[in-house]
């Protein structure tokens, strides 16, 4: 499983490098990520720092550090 997160946690640094900050929902929907997978994979890369997630109104933003 760990490597399923790995893997998904890389796709996440991917899109957000290429795309900029963005809801988790539009990186849940665009990666094709499996929401289980998509929260677990941001609790990696906060963990490791290399994440910042701010409330925009109702919706998560997830940007690179």
């Amino acid at each position: 499983m760990s490597y399923t997160i790995g893997e998904a946690a890389g796709k996440i640094w991917r899109y957000l490098d290429e795309n900029g900050p963005a809801s988790v929902t539009k990186v849940t929907s665009e990666t094709g990520i499996s929401k289980n997978d998509i929260q677990r994979a941001i609790g990696w890369l906060a963990k490791e720092d290399k994440l910042s997630i701010e409330m925009k109104g109702r919706a998560e933003t997830l940007s690179l550090k």
